[in-house]
């Protein structure tokens, strides 16, 4: 059950950073981004580092001038970060959802994999 915890607790995460970039400042109850601002790299900005040189000359900058928050949030959406953090976040629920599989099947074991799918249901 470790492996489980682990991964569900890792793809949970990722889908947090994705839902950074994703859902409006109300969906989120915090401002779009916000992570990302305070300094945060999430597997999104992380991903799109590899792809967009310029996304860490401004996330160096600490977002120095006006609008420069934007700019990077919109290179993290063209970059395919989100995508690949999306990909990270699936292949942790299925790791999680696999790890389960040798307890006999019963309303707690299908508890288990509704946890995983609602998480990513949220991705989709």
């Amino acid at each position: 059950m470790y492996e489980y915890g682990k991964n569900l607790g890792l793809s949970f995460q990722v889908v947090v950073d994705i839902l950074d970039f994703t859902q409006s400042a109300e969906q989120l109850g915090k401002p779009t981004g916000s992570d990302l601002a305070k300094g945060n790299l999430t597997a999104p900005v992380i991903f799109s580092l590899e792809k967009e040189p310029k996304l860490r000359d401004i996330i160096e900058s600490e977002f120095y001038e006006t609008g420069s928050l934007d700019e990077a949030i919109e290179l993290v959406k063209q970059c395919g970060g989100i995508e690949r953090a999306q990909e990270l976040a699936k292949e942790k629920a299925d790791i999680a959802i696999k790890s389960h599989q040798c307890l006999p099947q019963s309303d707690f074991w299908l508890g288990l994999e509704d946890m995983v799918m609602f998480k990513l249901e949220r991705i989709d």
